[in-house]
């Protein structure tokens, strides 16, 4: 059997194990760490891991394993994308510019977080317009539709609003490390930066990261004390139905909210128009106490599947666990870690790497449990 990717790295451990020699300390915790003791974001994937399959050997209706996926008028070549993940080039140089660009070429969504390091413009170009967008909403009406305004004129089509940040989650290594807002650079941040020589080039070749799709409204002179003032004070704001009607309404393509975590929330979601959901608790980045994402999963696919695209992210780490996903009525998923970890390991060749692997990972599910299409998963889930 041959492999589409380097088969030194041929499973998600190793590419962990990579990263964390590659990328400086501060910027390996900011994304593998949860908040407070890392209890939900460890409880994500442990829960989804217990979710079982059943396979059916004697199928004589199965045929072959199909990956394709519709979703929102768009078929991709599998049922999983590309989570937001903010401050990308700060874990890898350039590193939202490679996943959008292994995203494009392998025909699987990669949304474009509002606080990550490539603007919405330069991700359009490299995507020909198919990224979809993770709104933070601001506190200002102008700067919300100024916004709404550059997507729309490059073309994205899909907006995904975020609701889990109504504060920031409390990360005791992100405080330490100096990464928590304001941002403070520190001897030991650029002491673990000098021992990464690999990282060090890379930040030379592409440039030191920033808010790339804020620097329109920053003010050039600001310092770092500054920049976190603007930041906080900029995304203050607190979603609620009026900010939500006022997006629908002037908002032309697909929209989606993310974040959503309980049974009221999914239904205020389908109340207020949304075209789709991300249940998601922000990698467990946010809420140490709350529930897993696939706990909340099993219980609003039954009750509102049919009403409003359902999908799924946080805890999701693998091939198996988007057919885990699936079989408990997700429709698609995502992945934000997963990414990282590959591009952290990888660099430009991360992409590509990850997407091969996950794709050989799930169709091998498909294949072995003999189910033809993804929707049919959920007929092979243990209850």
């Amino acid at each position: 059997m041959s492999f589409p990717f380097d088969t030194n790295y041929a499973s998600l451990e190793l590419l962990i194990e990579k990263a964390k020699k590659k990328m400086p300390r501060f910027a390996f915790e900011y994304l593998d760490g949860g908040c407070n003791e890392n209890i939900n974001r460890d409880r994500n994937t442990s829960e989804l891991r217990d979710v079982l399959l059943r396979p059916q050997y004697l199928n004589n209706n199965y045929t072959e394993a199909n990956m394709e996926t519709e979703l929102f008028g768009v078929k991709y070549s599998a049922p999983f994308g590309i989570s937001p993940v903010g401050l990308q080039g700060l874990m890898w140089p350039n590193a939202p510019e490679i996943l959008a660009k292994a995203a494009f070429k392998h025909n699987i969504p990669f949304i474009l977080s509002t606080v990550t390091t490539s603007s919405i413009e330069r991700i359009a170009e490299l995507t020909e317009g198919k990224a979809w967008y993770q709104l933070y909403h601001p506190r200002e009406e102008w700067l919300r539709d100024d916004i709404l305004d550059r997507c729309e004129a490059s073309g994205y089509d899909v907006l995904c609003v975020l609701s889990d940040v109504p504060t920031f989650g409390y990360r005791a290594k992100e405080i330490r490390n100096g990464l928590a807002m304001p941002p403070q650079l520190n001897f030991r941040n650029v002491s673990q930066a000098l021992a990464r020589p690999e990282w060090c080039l890379e930040i030379l070749k592409h440039g030191v990261p920033s808010f790339k799709t804020m620097e329109k409204y920053m003010d050039k002179n600001m310092n770092v004390k500054q920049l976190g003032q603007f930041m906080n004070s900029t995304f203050s704001g607190r979603l609620n139905s009026d900010r939500i009607k006022a997006i629908r309404d002037k908002w032309k393509g697909k929209l989606v909210i993310k974040g959503v975590a309980s049974d009221e929330d999914a239904a205020e979601a389908v109340r207020l128009g949304f075209d789709g959901m991300i249940i998601s608790n922000h990698g467990g980045r946010q809420l140490d106490a709350g529930e897993s994402t696939i706990a909340v999963v099993k219980e609003i696919s039954e009750k509102y599947k049919g009403q409003i695209k359902i999908m799924m992210d946080s805890g999701v780490r693998t091939g198996p666990d988007v057919a885990r996903a699936l079989s408990c009525g997700a429709e698609f998923t995502f992945m934000g870690r997963t990414f990282m970890y590959a591009v952290g390991a990888l660099g430009k060749k991360g992409g590509d790497h990850i997407i091969e692997m996950l794709k050989m990972q799930f169709r091998q599910v498909m294949e072995q449990v003999c189910c033809d299409t993804p929707k049919e998963l959920q007929k092979f889930r243990v209850k």
